[in-house]
């Protein structure tokens, strides 16, 4: 099992998600963050006065893959992230000793998932449930 982390631009976070669809990756979870590499900022005016700003706006996904997803996975960030300027991001491989899915109690392989693709048809023809708030 592999912790993947990538870096991109936030511009790209669609289409680094259809290219985790489209790859069969469908579990991930994303969140802002800011940070510097090459890129080093920039200056910007704000009321007159000049700013340097060197922590750029950037989106974190994480995704819990088996070993037999990483290459797909990675392929798939490459695919959507890149647009060939300095910026792009970096994708970051971890190994991951244990993973639990709370709702089940399933450890291991058994709890990152990674299903195949006529289970995912299936569960992409479910309807969602109602989740609305009780009493609202």
């Amino acid at each position: 099992m592999k912790l993947i982390i990538a870096i991109i631009r936030p511009e790209k976070l669609p289409d680094v998600k259809k290219a985790l669809l489209d790859a069969d990756v469908f579990r991930m979870t994303a969140s802002n963050c800011i940070g510097s590499g090459e890129q080093k900022g920039y200056l910007e005016e704000y009321r007159g006065v000049i700013h340097e700003v060197r922590l750029l706006k950037k989106v974190r996904l994480e995704m819990a893959v088996n070993d037999s997803f990483v290459k797909t996975t990675v392929d798939a960030i490459i695919q959507g992230a890149r647009t060939g300027s300095i910026g792009d991001g970096k994708i970051f491989i971890l190994p991951l000793e244990e993973a639990i899915r709370i709702r089940t109690g399933e450890r291991g392989v058994n709890a990152i998932g990674g299903a195949s693709k006529e289970a995912s048809k299936i569960q992409k023809k479910k309807p969602v449930e109602d989740r609305s708030m009780p009493g609202g």
